[in-house]
């Protein structure tokens, strides 16, 4: 098995304290073998059998790992030529598979149309619905694919990918099987999430009820078929009651699936409390929740997955009670929320920005967002943080302090990406 050590670095394994930000180690060593980080910490600390003569030296902008590693009885040396590593970030809120977009309705809004009104006037995600509909996977996954790639350029190697978008049970597996397939041609890992609760599609139009039971056969028939990992749905005055969601979250929970939800984005519908009684893995949006909401979550170990993607091009002013969340230890988690309704964004370190501008995070808790956090909102435990034991999953930047990461919008830093182990250039 190969095993690699990565030295002339500084570590931000993300296992911090108030004394030790981002868990920060300033010349750091770290071993990987095969998938897996076996060790972490200060160089000096770095065990001898791991020791080795003439590393190879990283160029801050090009790896040519053909012409760079040096091979020394089975330990690749790696030289990250001051380099900060960080783990390998997430992206734990998206709809990347869809076709078209909605650029005509982002007009629209801009002369003064709220997202309400169109939605009920025929836009939103129902035509989102019939563009997805209309394209055949191939034209889904050719679409999908740039969208996916932008982000695997700012460092994601874990993704979520929601449906929602085809709202039947043809279009609904084609979705996820879009998605499954992105993620066994790509290194990142891709986490699929059924939401066929997310709109009434028109052949159902004033019978939501009667939409929810297609929902109930379709989630049953897409989990036999393997392409399900989790469930979620929108809880919204234009979209599903509490009533509504709970038979989604209870047939979920028969087919032992976790659940989410799209909770407190327009009004305060009481869905964060709902989705605490059955043990949500997040509650996503949250601009109005209510102290309730924020304390249930916290009690049931539920995630914030805070959206400000969706926030700024909404142009929304309600902002989600940061200060709620902190003072019940709620974890926040950050997503692009990537969509072409309310937020056609594909820039993971934007959104590092935008939870600092808009929402007032701290740089650290922001990339705790995309990392430790995140990887709580999709039950995974096996990443997110960079210590012995978690896959090796983590991104070399250049960078001097990671508060830098969020604090230069628009550029982008990073020297490479490795996925389980393997190392990938920009």
């Amino acid at each position: 098995m190969t095993l690699q050590v990565w030295t002339n670095c500084r570590i931000a394994t993300m296992q911090g304290d108030a004394a030790h930000p981002y868990g920060l180690i300033d010349d750091a060593a770290m071993v990987v073998q095969g998938e897996h980080v076996a060790w972490v910490g200060p160089r000096r600390e770095l065990p001898r059998q791991y020791l080795q003569q003439g590393a190879a030296q990283l160029n801050s902008t090009q790896i040519d790992t053909a012409q760079h590693d040096i091979t020394q009885h089975d330990i690749t040396q790696h030289d990250a030529a001051g380099a900060l590593i960080t783990p390998g970030l997430i992206d734990c809120h998206t709809h990347l598979v869809y076709g078209g977009n909605r650029a005509s309705e982002f007009e629209l809004r801009l002369q003064g149309a709220t997202y309400e009104e169109i939605a009920k006037a025929g836009g939103g995600i129902v035509s989102t619905v019939k563009a997805t509909r209309d394209a055949a996977a191939a034209e889904l996954e050719a679409q999908s694919l740039p969208r996916l790639q932008r982000l695997m350029a700012e460092g994601v190697t874990t993704i979520e990918i929601k449906s929602g978008y085809g709202l039947a049970l043809e279009h609904e597996r084609k979705t996820l099987a879009v998605a499954r397939a992105l993620g066994r041609s790509n290194p990142v890992t891709v986490r699929t999430t059924f939401l066929g609760a997310h709109a009434t599609p028109p052949e159902f139009a004033g019978r939501n009820d009667d939409y929810i039971d297609e929902v109930l056969r379709m989630l049953a028939q897409l989990h036999g078929e393997g392409l399900v990992d989790a469930v979620d749905a929108f809880c919204e005055r234009i979209a599903f009651s509490t009533v509504q969601v709970e038979r989604v979250f209870q047939a979920a929970q028969a087919l032992g699936l976790p659940v989410k939800l799209h909770a407190e984005q327009l009004s305060d519908s009481g869905g964060a409390q709902l989705a605490a009684r059955y043990g949500a893995l997040s509650c996503d949006h949250l601009e109005w929740v209510s102290d309730d909401g924020v304390a249930a979550m916290a009690a049931a170990g539920s995630v914030a997955v805070l959206l400000p993607g969706a926030y700024y091009f909404l142009r929304e002013t309600q902002l989600p009670p940061v200060d709620w969340l902190r003072q019940h230890k709620v974890p926040m988690a950050i997503s692009t929320d990537c969509n072409p309704g309310s937020s056609p964004c594909t820039s993971i370190l934007l959104m590092l920005n935008m939870a600092c501008t808009l929402f007032r995070l701290t740089p650290e808790e922001a990339l705790a967002g995309i990392t430790r956090h995140a990887v709580q909102a999709l039950g995974l435990r096996d990443r997110g943080v960079l210590a012995a034991g978690m896959r090796a999953d983590f991104v070399l930047w250049n960078v001097a302090q990671p508060a830098e990461l969020s604090y230069c919008f628009g550029a982008n830093p990073l020297i490479a990406t490795v996925y389980g182990g393997v190392m990938r250039a920009t």
